[in-house]
This record gives structure tokens, sequence and C-alpha cells, in this order.
């Protein structure tokens, strides 16, 4: 009979997306098979310590831990001190994905599009007016390393600008001013390590009362509409797939991704790419991999392959 892969699904923890992580990580911890698993679930705000403990029977960590600290590289970092393997993106990875400034940098080396911005630090002095100019207005601001669209704002005015820049610093002490590109948005998931898959593309349609796909907008059930497949044309689906497994080698991805795109005008605008998206049952990556032909059990059957050949190949030293 064969061994049981031991599974520690880690959620909850420290962010501002901590009951959106518990929600994912219930709905991972149900749907990992029983046949095939022994399935543990720990919460390192509270069990740590436990964690730690029980190293040594863990053979994987499914980690479903949202926002700072948990997908920004640091508990990437702490399993790799325990040598514990994880599914996802590395360290190095993470910690690009959840900078935005920098996630940018690493899509224009690539010769992707994306919205123009400038950047503001906590305690610098600024010019409105200088801002306003150079992005025009409307603009959108938001932290430069939150999640779930946590701190944004859509701006129209200098009254609304200086309080969508203090809003924002409430949440981190660097925040991004950007072009607001009004168009259709779509999300593309990316599956693979060095071979990559893409599944069907979703359009999302919040709400005529939500100004944007915002916290409440995601995560409420009925409050956007979602689309999968995408009514587009298969040429810009084409070209988003594309766009979507650039920024998934340009950031170092590995096992899954999304990266969310704006279309107007037929021309394509990279938002940013998540390296561990929303697993609860209104998020976008089950859906689309629904549309595919695959459950919630063989999707993450697909997360565990992908990580255990990762996990092989830097023990042969070979990597990717």
């Amino acid at each position: 009979m064969k061994k049981k892969i031991r599974i520690a699904v880690l959620a909850g923890g420290w962010s501002g997306e901590r009951e959106v992580s518990l929600k994912s990580g219930r709905t991972v911890y149900n749907a990992l098979d029983r046949d095939k698993y022994l399935v543990s679930m720990y919460d390192p705000r509270d069990e740590m310590g436990i964690l730690f403990e029980k190293r040594d029977e863990i053979d994987l960590v499914f980690n479903i831990l949202h926002g700072k600290i948990g997908e920004d590289g640091n508990m990437q970092g702490f399993l790799n001190v325990l040598g514990i393997p994880f599914v996802g993106s590395g360290v190095l990875s993470s910690s690009l994905c959840m900078n935005k400034k920098i996630a940018k940098e690493r899509y224009r080396s690539a010769g992707l599009q994306v919205a123009s911005h400038c950047i503001m630090n906590r305690g610098k002095n600024f010019s409105l007016r200088e801002i306003t100019d150079r992005i025009g207005l409307p603009l959108i601001i938001k932290p430069v390393s939150e999640g779930s669209s946590i701190g944004i704002s859509i701006c129209r005015n200098e009254i609304e600008v200086r309080e969508g820049i203090e809003k924002a610093f409430s949440w981190d002490r660097e925040i991004m001013l950007e072009e607001y590109i009004k168009g259709r948005e779509i999300t593309c998931c990316v599956l693979g390590n060095s071979e990559l898959d893409s599944l069907p593309l979703i359009e999302i349609v919040p709400d005529s009362s939500y100004a944007f796909f915002d916290y409440e907008a995601k995560y409420k059930p009925g409050a956007s509409k979602e689309t999968c497949p995408a009514d587009i044309p298969e040429t810009l689906a084409a070209e988003a797939s594309r766009i979507a497994k650039t920024a998934h080698r340009v950031l170092h991805c590995a096992v899954w991704s999304r990266s969310d795109i704006i279309i107007r005008d037929d021309k394509l605008y990279l938002l940013e790419t998540n390296t561990i998206p929303g697993m609860t049952e209104t998020s976008l990556f089950p859906l689309a991999a629904k549309a595919a032909g695959l459950s919630m059990g063989e999707l993450l059957d697909k997360f565990v392959s992908f990580s255990m050949e990762n996990a092989e190949e830097e023990l042969f030293g070979t990597g990717i």
C-alpha cells in the first residue's frame, strides 16, 4: 500500500486577510483526498510552536496564508529553515510578487504593458499638482505590499487623492499612485513549473454598487459576476495567457499563480500577480479549474504533484 503524503495546511496568520485565509484553508483542508493524504491544519499565529514541534511529521506544507508574513517570503523562508517542502513559490518570487513596485519593474523588463505610476514614502513631501499632472485623474492609490485590494482607493479629485494617500499609508509605509485604466477586468490562472498551462480566463464585473473589485466585492457571495470562460476574442485570450505565463516566469513563480489584467481598446495591461490566490468557495482559481474540467480535489492533486517534483529536484541539486 502506497504511503500517504503528510500535508499540513497553514491558514489564518497575522495579516488583514486573516479571515479569508482561514476560509481558504478550510476549503483546502476539506478537499484534500484522505485516501492519498494525511492532513492536519495549523494557524501559525497561535500554533507556530506546535508546527515547529511537528516538523518531522510533515512531508509537505500547503501554505494558504494570504498577505504579509504568509505570502511575502517570510513563511517560505521559515519553512526552508525547517527543511519542509511547500506548495507554491519560494522566498524570492513571493517577495517580488508581493511588492507591486518591484513586480512592475520586472514586468517592464519583460516587455509587458503596465499602467503608469509613481511611488510615495511615508514622511516625504509631495506635490499633488505634480502627481495629477503626471498621472492624471482619476487615479488609483494602493499600498505597495498588500493584497486583496486592501487599502485601495479610486480618486477623482485632489480631496479624494489626499484621503486615498492617508488610507494607503495606514497599511504600508510605501504606496503607489497609478493611472486608472477603465476597461474589462480579467484574470488568468497558471499552473506548472518549467512547463506551464493556463486555465480558462475569467472576466470579473463587480455589482454597480462597487466602484471597483474591492475586498468586499471579491469575497462577498454574489457581489460580483464572474464569467468563465471570459467572452473575449481568441486573439486577446491567447495574449492574456501569454502575459500571465510570462509574468509567472519573470517573477520566478512555481506551481501556481494568478495574474490580473485590464483590457482597454484591445490592449492588455498587467496589474499584478498573486502567488497564493484565494481558495474559498467564491474564489477565482477554483472557478477556472472547474471550467477546465478539474474538481477541487484534482486541482489540489496537481499542486501537490508539482510541489513534490520541486522538492525532489532541489534534493538532487537541479532546481528550476
